[in-house]
């Protein structure tokens, strides 16, 4: 069995559920789940350092100059990125990391650790995440829009990632995350239903885009 701590890329259109999965996976286990950086102020609820670390752009520019960002980019006008040196110090310590970003920042970790084992989740169709973002409720009908517009060309990008799954039921996406998370660490194959060279997960990603 490998027992060497490893670094778990999660990425998924905004609205599709990765948190609330990140947090059933990972309710009693040690791992630490990394907390990006933002130049964009906190929304309402919002806690720094929780949800994110809501710095100054001078702030975030520094560690970009220091080359101290993992991975790092803009988004609507605002910088995220996370931090190295927490990332290195959990794995350091023993345990797993967990990256929660979106695909421009997959690919940078995946360019500086292709060790990282990335796993993108697809909501069951980008009509269902269009209602999922409508019923939360947090945004105006303009920047809901611009995120499903923005979701089908993450989707096209997830065969690039080591594993894809589907949130369609909460319950089998916990355990479908849990399955590849256990194969990612024990390198055993038994999640290899997963990989998007699979028909079936070909066929599926598919299908998402093709019900916008």
């Amino acid at each position: 069995m490998n027992s060497k701590p490893i670094i778990l890329i999660v990425s998924a259109p905004s609205g599709c559920g990765k948190g609330t999965i990140l947090h059933e996976a990972f309710r009693d286990k040690d791992v630490f789940v990394s907390v990006s950086c933002t130049t964009r102020g906190p929304r309402e609820n919002e806690t720094d350092g929780v949800h994110y670390h809501f710095w100054t752009e001078e702030k975030f520019n520094r560690l970009v100059k220091k080359n101290g960002f993992l991975e790092h980019a803009g988004f609507t006008d605002n910088q995220y990125g996370t931090p190295e040196q927490p990332v290195l110090d959990n794995l350091a310590e023993g345990r797993d990391v967990i990256l929660e970003i979106e695909t421009n920042g997959a690919f940078q970790v995946k360019e500086k650790r292709p060790d990282a084992v990335s796993v993108f989740i697809l909501p069951p169709s980008i009509g269902e995440l269009r209602r999922r973002l409508y019923k939360r409720g947090t945004e105006p009908p303009e920047k809901i829009e611009k995120r499903v517009s923005r979701a089908a060309g993450e989707i096209a990008l997830s065969p690039k990632y080591d594993f894809v799954m589907m949130n369609d039921d909460l319950d089998d996406a916990v355990r479908d995350f849990l399955t590849i998370y256990n194969a990612a660490k024990t390198d055993d194959g038994s999640a290899d239903c997963f990989r998007p060279c699979n028909e079936e997960i070909t066929n599926m990603i598919n299908e998402v885009l093709e019900n916008a």
